[in-house]
């Protein structure tokens, strides 16, 4: 919320009187998704292949043994509805992660590492421009 100044117009007869300025709150508009590298996310969903094992996208997605990754990028760790997370999954998930670009690639690169007690089998993306790829893919579905 913002809040705007409508009117300060000072005493006309020149005497130094106090102005009460009237504000009014309008709603601020909430910023704007960063553009997508359509290229890049091209790019992605072939890296994407890796994953589809495991993981959908797309409006028809449904869970398997991966939890499906609409909307994956800057929400919240271990929140898809229907989903059995592991222990360690569900203890990240209280404990605030957000899957941050930073965050998706660093679980990305060894999973295993990253989050001791995933059930997540898959050895990681070991290059640093597929995990880059995927992402930006991935953010090109929302939930």
């Amino acid at each position: 919320m913002r809040a705007s100044v409508l009117d300060v117009t000072p005493d006309l007869d020149g005497a130094p009187e106090a102005v009460t300025p009237v504000y009014v709150v309008t709603e601020v508009p909430e910023p704007e998704a960063a553009a997508v590298d359509l290229e890049l996310a091209a790019a992605g969903e072939k890296v994407f292949k890796k994953c589809k094992s495991c993981h959908q996208v797309g409006e028809r997605a449904k869970n398997k043994s991966g939890p499906i990754l609409n909307g994956v990028v800057n929400h919240a760790a271990g929140s898809v509805d229907g989903f059995k997370y592991s222990k360690a999954m569900k203890a990240v998930a209280e404990g605030g992660l957000i899957w941050t670009e930073y965050e998706l690639a660093a679980f990305l690169t060894k999973p295993k590492a990253y989050l001791k007690g995933t059930k997540m089998s898959f050895g990681g993306l070991r290059k640093e421009a597929d995990q880059i790829a995927v992402i930006e893919y991935l953010k090109t579905f929302s939930r």
